[in-house]
């Protein structure tokens, strides 16, 4: 029980000299949205990290690893080739930073860099405990886990994909993507990306103490749902679509994917 106490603390001092360094590097950039690249890959080295250090059953440990390293890998990419097509342009929600701490723009932000280190332990509360779980076989609860995971990710890449061939497609400038998982839902990419770490609590539940994994999905929902994720995202839709986004939020549904409303008829001239 000791070193499982221990090895968040390491994790901790490890990620906060990452973020230290990432600061520095987005500081030279002038493009601080580059911290979401690093908190995306800092969830596979800290998986890697307790697989290596955990003293549960190693193939339980092995998975663990594999599972977080293709999640993390795969959205960490996605993030990257998104910023660098866009810089030096800046993620709006950063943009909304300088402007909330014109003043004091480099301390609040190295400050922030480090909030973003201990996030990435606190989420990742459920990869130590499945790598502590000493019991040599996979519990049910781990099976479901899995198979939620492969949804959560197939799920996600497909939205990230259609969103990515809606942009490209020039005849779609000013108009609202829904279609595909876009349809049922305004954020399938976020209710993906949140049924992944449901299942991150799930495998956490067949361990000791395993409830408390179920701190991660509760934590990404609430962000999701409430603070940099959907409420950020809808306001820059509004200020860029108008009207065409204002009806996408009255017949579609926010974040659980739901069969579409009607559109409101038009009026005749």
């Amino acid at each position: 029980m000791t070193d499982t106490v221990f090895q968040p603390l390491l994790a901790l001092a490890g990620l906060a000299l990452l973020f230290a360094g990432a600061f520095r590097v987005c500081r030279r950039l002038d493009n601080y949205g580059f911290v979401d690249v690093v908190w995306s890959y800092a969830f596979g080295l800290l998986a890697g990290f307790y697989t290596m250090v955990g003293r549960g059953w190693p193939p339980r440990r092995t998975i663990l690893a594999f599972l977080v390293g293709i999640w993390s890998l795969r959205l960490g990419s996605h993030l990257l080739l998104r910023l660098a097509k866009h810089h030096p342009a800046e993620d709006p929600r950063y943009g909304a930073m300088r402007l909330r701490w014109e003043g004091q723009l480099e301390r609040r932000m190295a400050v922030f860099f480090q909030q973003q280190a201990a996030s990435v332990v606190v989420m990742g509360l459920p990869f130590l405990l499945v790598a502590a779980n000493p019991h040599p076989d996979f519990a049910a609860v781990e099976w479901a886990a899995f198979a939620l995971w492969v949804l959560g990710v197939l799920g996600e890449a497909t939205a990230d994909a259609q969103l990515a061939a809606f942009k490209r497609d020039p005849g779609s400038r000013g108009k609202v993507c829904s279609h595909g998982l876009w349809r049922y839902s305004r954020h399938p990419n976020y209710f993906f990306e949140w049924l992944i770490w449901v299942s991150y609590g799930l495998f956490a539940l067949a361990a000791p103490w395993g409830w408390l994994g179920l701190v991660a999905p509760a934590s990404i929902l609430y962000l999701l749902l409430r603070v940099t994720g959907i409420p950020l995202t809808e306001q820059q839709s509004l200020r860029s679509k108008g009207a065409a986004y204002a009806e996408y939020q009255r017949t579609t549904s926010a974040f659980f994917p739901w069969p579409p409303k009607k559109t409101t008829p038009r009026p005749s001239p």
